[in-house]
């Protein structure tokens, strides 16, 4: 072999090494998300897999700013929990973003926006448009979720029960065992839309009173890691990718 070839060969196979070497030390982070959140998060029973909205932007984040990710099905009451004792580095779910939790964890920029919706029995054709309509009622709400604290918080109800599932919810609410329920809005409008909730309707005239922000959620104290996704995040935005992810899961 020519002298020159083989440096033109061994530069080429040391490049190769090189990235070879990168793609190994690529970082890997788990990912809480929940099983019962459609279409942010949840169980595809065919793949036997965690899918969704949250899942989709994650992978996305990830990829455009140079780590891996591997998808943890979680409890949603469980997440931060799980976050803050080390069993998971990120959550990725429709966790809005509030005051109480930053004191926990912190926030990356947001990947979404939205307010809770309310759901009544089907043969309720009442135009309710606030929390407030159902002083001295029974409602509900998923636990872990701002929806419950808030109900919690206002103090004007007889009862307000907490459920692991909006599935849960929406059953006691067929039920008549709740006047009302509260959860994600879109989350919410998807399963309707889907034909899964049976029994009950979305009130169109209620106006949301805890309009927030779904982003990733990463702990205290790394601010490189925080600085890692929002790169991500900003780079996915500026491509499209997220907008596509949003218009997949039909949230746009």
């Amino acid at each position: 072999m020519y002298p020159r070839l083989r440096a033109v060969t061994c530069a080429l196979a040391l490049v190769a090494s090189c990235a070879t070497a990168l793609v190994a030390q690529a970082e890997t982070y788990k990912v809480g998300a929940t099983a019962t959140g459609v279409p942010f998060t949840f169980l595809d029973v065919k793949s036997n897999s965690i899918q969704g909205m949250m899942v989709d932007s994650a992978e996305a984040v990830a990829k455009a700013a140079g780590f891996e990710v591997e998808i943890a099905q979680t409890n949603f009451a469980a997440l931060i929990p799980s976050l803050t004792a080390r069993k998971i580095d990120l959550i990725s779910a429709a966790m809005l973003r509030t005051p109480e939790r930053e004191k926990v964890v912190q926030y990356s920029e947001p990947v979404f926006e939205y307010g809770e919706g309310l759901m009544v029995r089907a043969d309720d054709d009442k135009a309710y448009t606030s929390m407030d309509d159902f002083k001295g009622e029974v409602v509900g709400a998923q636990v872990g979720t701002v929806f419950i604290d808030e109900l919690n918080r206002r103090g004007i109800f007889k009862e307000v029960r907490g459920y692991d599932s909006l599935a849960d919810l929406t059953r006691d609410l067929a039920l008549g065992r709740i006047k009302a329920g509260f959860g994600d809005h879109p989350i919410l409008a998807y399963q309707m839309a889907q034909g899964t909730l049976k029994k009950v309707r979305l009130v169109e005239s209620y106006q949301p009173h805890l309009k927030g922000q779904v982003c990733l959620i990463m702990r205290q104290g790394d601010p490189q890691m925080l600085a890692q996704v929002n790169k991500g995040i900003a780079s996915i935005k500026a491509d499209g990718t997220l907008a596509g992810i949003i218009a997949k899961w039909k949230l746009d």
